[in-house]
C-alpha cells in the first residue's frame, strides 16, 4: 500500500514481483524513497476524530492531577483508595465521567464522547480508571439501561455527581462467565411486596465486586428470580449494602455480610469486596424492569417470551462496558510504547557503526521488537474507532434492527479481547526494551503490567468471548442465536450443509473476485505485490474463511458419527476460537486500510500506509506456518515477507518518535525521566483541538 504514494525501494520491487525474487534490499536510501515529514498535531487530530475536545478534556485533567502516580506508590492502601475516590469525584464535577447519561440528569446525552473520555482516561493511573467505569460505566451504566423512568429519577442524578456510589453485583465466586448459573435468588414475597434477595450457597457470594469493600451504598445485583415458585431466570436488583448509622457514618446494612478482597496484583486503589445476602429485603420497585416486571399481585410481566432471549437481551444492552475495557487496554499500550520508543531515541549502546555508541532504535531487532507492536496499536485504534460509533448508533436507536445489535456484541466481545491480549503483550515488550530502568516503579511498567493484567479478564474471558464470536460466524445470527447454549450450536451447525455456514461469513465467493482483481489468476497468492492491500485482504479472508468451514466440518462430522455435542464443541474448541481470532483480525485489517484510503494524499497518508503495511504483513509473517501448511505460502515468499517487514521497519523508524508523540500522552503521564528525560507539559489544547 505504502508504494502508492511513494516510489518503492529495490526491495519493494523484487517482493512485488514473484516468489523466486530473493536479493538482499538496498539500503532504502538508494532507491528514490522519499521520508514522509509527519505534522503531529495533524496526526493527533486523525486519532482524536470528532471527540478532539473531549480527550482534551480528559488530558488536562490527567495533567492536573498527575500526582496520583506517585500517590499509588507512597500511600497506604487505605489512603490511596481515598485520594482515587476523590479524584473520581473530582472529575465527575468537570462533566468528563457523567457524558453519556442524559442531559436530563445531568448529563451529556452522548455515548461516543463517553467512551472517548474514558479511553484518553486510560493514559493515567489505572485505579481511578476502573473506579470511573464502575460508578459511571457498570453501576451507573446499569441502572439506565436495565431500569426504567422510576429508577433514573430516584437515583442518575446522585450517581452522575458522584455523591451516590454503587456497585455491579454479578460476578459470584463460583461463576462468572456463566452468567445464566448465578447462585444468588430473588424470591418474591407476595404478602409484603418485596423480593428477598439471598446467598443460597458459599459459592454464591458475590467477589470481586468494585467499590463493595469500603465505599459502595447501593448494589445492582443480579440473582435467580423467583415468583410463585417458578424460577424467571437471571434479573437485576437495586439493593442498599450499606446504611447510614447514628452518628453519620456507613456501616452494613441488615442481613449485608461485607468482606474485603485485600490486595490485588494490581488496582489497589479499587475497594473490591465480597457481598453475601441472608434474606435481605427490598420493595418490589427495586427490580429493574425495563424488559421484564412483576405486578403487586405476583403476575410476572415480559414482553420478551423467550427466557434466553431475554436474558441475552439484557446483557446486551451492557455491552458498552466490553468497549470501554478494549479501548483502555489499547490506550494503556499507547503509554507503554511512547516510553519504550522515546527510550529508544536516546539510550546508546555498543559501538556498532562507528566510534559512537549506537541508538537502540537504530538496531533492526529493537525496531522489530517495538514497531510492529506500535502498527498494531494503530490498528486497534482505528477498529475501536469504528466499534465506538456503532456502539453510539445502537444504543442510541439509529440502528435499531436486531441484527445489527447481534453484530455488534461479537465485534465487542472480539475487539475487547485482542485489545486487552494486545495490552498485556505490549506491556511486556515495552518494559523489555527499556532493561533495568524498566523495572523502577518510577518508569510506570510495574503499574502498567500489574494494573492492565485483569484487563484480559474484565467483561469476560477473552477466550470465552471468542467463543461468542464464533457462535455469531457459525449460525449467522440465525432467529435461534439467543436461544442456543454451546450444545445447541453444535447441533444447528451440523444440521446445515458446510457451504451454508461458510456462505454465512460473507466472506465465501471473495477469493474467486480476488483471482481475478490480482495479478497471476489462480496463482493470485503468489504473484501479487505484497503491499498491495487487496492481497493482504485476501490472505486474511482466506484465513477466516478456511478456518470457519473447517470448524463447520468438524462439529458436523462429530455429530454424524454420533458423538455426544459437548464432547464434540471440546474437542474442536481450539479450531472455534482460531476462526473467531481470525475473524477479528480481519475486520482489524479491514478498519485500517479502509481509514488509510479515506485520507487526502500527503506525508501523513504515507506514513499511514506504511503502518498499515506492517501491520498486515507481521500478521501473515508471525502465522506463515499456518499459510505454509494450506498452501498459501512459499517458502521464497515467505522469505520476501519477512525482508518486506524489515524494511518497512526501517521505514517507519525515522517516523516512531512522532507517531508515539501523534498519541497525545500528556507528559506528566509519561513520567520516566530516567528513560525519556525532562520533557515540558503540553500547552492546553496543543494535542490537537
Amino acid at each position: 500500500m505504502a508504494t502508492d504514494t511513494v516510489p518503492p525501494t529495490t526491495d519493494d520491487a523484487p517482493t512485488g514481483a514473484g516468489p523466486d525474487a530473493g536479493t538482499e534490499p538496498a539500503a532504502e536510501g538508494s532507491s528514490g524513497y522519499r521520508q514522509p515529514t509527519l505534522d503531529v498535531p495533524a496526526l493527533t487530530r486523525l486519532l482524536d476524530g470528532r471527540y478532539a475536545e473531549v480527550r482534551n478534556l480528559v488530558r488536562s485533567n490527567l495533567a492536573t492531577y498527575a500526582s496520583i502516580l506517585t500517590d499509588a506508590e507512597t500511600m497506604t492502601t487505605a489512603e490511596y483508595r481515598e485520594r482515587v475516590k476523590e479524584l473520581v469525584v473530582e472529575m465527575a464535577s468537570t462533566g468528563q465521567t457523567g457524558m453519556g447519561f442524559p442531559a436530563a440528569y445531568g448529563g451529556g446525552d452522548d455515548i461516543g464522547a463517553s467512551i472517548a473520555a474514558f479511553e484518553t482516561l486510560a493514559f493515567g493511573d489505572l485505579s481511578v480508571l476502573v473506579k470511573v467505569g464502575v460508578q459511571f460505566g457498570l453501576f451507573g451504566g446499569a441502572i439506565l439501561q436495565l431500569g426504567t423512568e422510576r429508577h433514573h429519577e430516584k437515583y442518575l442524578r446522585q450517581i452522575v455527581t458522584g455523591e451516590l456510589m454503587g456497585c455491579f453485583a454479578m460476578t459470584e465466586t463460583g461463576h462468572g462467565s456463566n452468567v445464566q448459573a448465578l447462585g444468588t435468588v430473588a424470591t418474591y414475597d407476595l404478602a409484603t411486596q418485596e423480593f428477598v434477595i439471598t446467598t443460597t450457597r458459599e459459592d454464591a457470594r458475590k467477589d470481586y465486586i468494585g467499590n463493595a469493600a469500603e465505599h459502595g451504598e447501593l448494589a445492582v445485583v443480579f440473582a435467580q428470580l423467583e415468583v410463585g415458585g417458578e424460577g424467571r431466570g437471571v434479573h437485576a436488583f437495586v439493593v442498599p449494602i450499606r446504611v447510614r448509622s447514628g452518628s453519620g457514618g456507613l456501616e452494613p446494612a441488615p442481613g449485608v455480610t461485607i468482606a474485603d478482597d485485600g490486595l490485588k496484583m494490581g488496582l489497589n486503589g479499587v475497594d473490591n469486596g465480597r457481598l453475601h445476602f441472608d434474606h435481605v429485603r427490598v420493595p418490589r420497585e427495586n427490580l429493574l424492569n425495563r424488559f421484564a416486571d412483576v405486578t403487586p399481585s405476583g403476575v410476572y410481566e415480559s414482553a420478551i417470551e423467550n427466557p434466553n432471549r431475554r436474558f441475552f437481551t439484557m446483557l446486551g444492552t451492557l455491552v458498552q462496558g466490553r468497549v470501554c475495557v478494549g479501548g483502555a487496554g489499547i490506550n494503556a499500550s499507547k503509554v507503554a510504547l511512547a516510553i519504550a520508543v522515546k527510550y529508544a531515541e536516546r539510550r546508546r549502546q555498543f559501538e556498532a557503526t562507528g566510534e559512537e555508541e549506537e541508538l537502540l532504535l537504530d538496531y533492526g531487532m529493537h525496531q522489530r521488537r517495538l514497531l510492529p507492536l506500535l502498527a498494531r496499536t494503530y490498528a486497534l485504534h482505528f477498529a475501536q474507532d469504528l466499534l465506538s460509533a456503532n456502539l453510539h448508533d445502537v444504543l442510541t436507536g439509529v440502528k435499531e434492527d436486531e441484527q445489527a445489535q447481534r453484530e455488534l456484541e461479537s465485534v465487542a466481545a472480539g475487539t475487547k479481547a485482542l485489545g486487552t491480549w494486545h495490552a498485556t503483550r505490549t506491556i511486556q515488550e515495552c518494559r523489555e526494551a527499556c532493561g533495568g530502568a524498566g523495572y523502577l516503579a518510577e518508569n510506570r511498567f510495574a503499574a502498567l503490567k500489574a494494573d492492565t493484567d485483569v484487563f484480559t479478564t474484565f467483561e469476560g474471558d477473552n477466550h470465552v468471548l471468542l467463543q461468542l464470536v464464533a457462535k455469531g460466524l457459525l449460525t449467522d445470527y440465525a432467529g435461534e442465536f439467543h436461544d442456543m447454549d454451546q450444545l445447541d450450536m453444535v447441533r444447528f451447525v451440523a444440521g446445515l450443509a458446510v457451504e451454508t455456514v461458510v456462505e454465512r461469513t460473507r466472506v465465501h465467493g471473495l477469493i474467486e473476485r480476488f483471482r481475478d482483481l490480482l495479478p497471476g489468476g489462480d496463482d493470485w497468492d503468489q504473484d501479487a505485490g505484497l503491499l498491495d492491500p487487496e492481497y493482504q485482504l485476501a490472505m486474511y479472508r482466506f484465513r477466516e474463511e478456511h478456518m470457519v468451514s473447517g470448524v463447520a466440518r468438524r462439529l458436523k462430522r462429530g455429530v454424524d458419527n454420533g458423538m455426544n455435542p459437548g464432547v464434540v464443541f471440546s474437542r474442536v474448541q481450539d479450531h472455534v476460537i482460531g476462526a473467531a481470532r481470525a475473524h477479528m483480525e480481519r475486520l482489524v485489517l479491514e478498519a485500517f486500510i479502509d481509514r488509510c484510503r479515506q485520507l487526502p494524499e500527503g506525508d501523513l497518508k504515507v506514513a499511514m500506509n506504511l503502518l498499515c503495511d506492517l501491520h498486515a504483513l507481521a500478521g501473515i509473517e508471525a502465522d506463515r506456518a499456518w499459510f505454509m501448511e494450506h498452501g498459501r505460502l512459499t517458502v521464497q515468499r515467505s522469505k520476501a515477507i519477512s525482508r518486506e517487514v524489515s524494511s518497512l521497519c526501517r521505514k517507519v523508524r525515522p517516523l516512531a518518535g512522532d507517531l508515539v508523540d501523534g498519541f497525545g500522552v500528556p507528559v506528566e503521564m509519561l513520567r520516566s525521566p530516567e528513560l525519556i528525560g525532562d520533557l515540558a507539559p503540553m500547552a492546553p489544547g496543543a494535542s490537537g483541538a
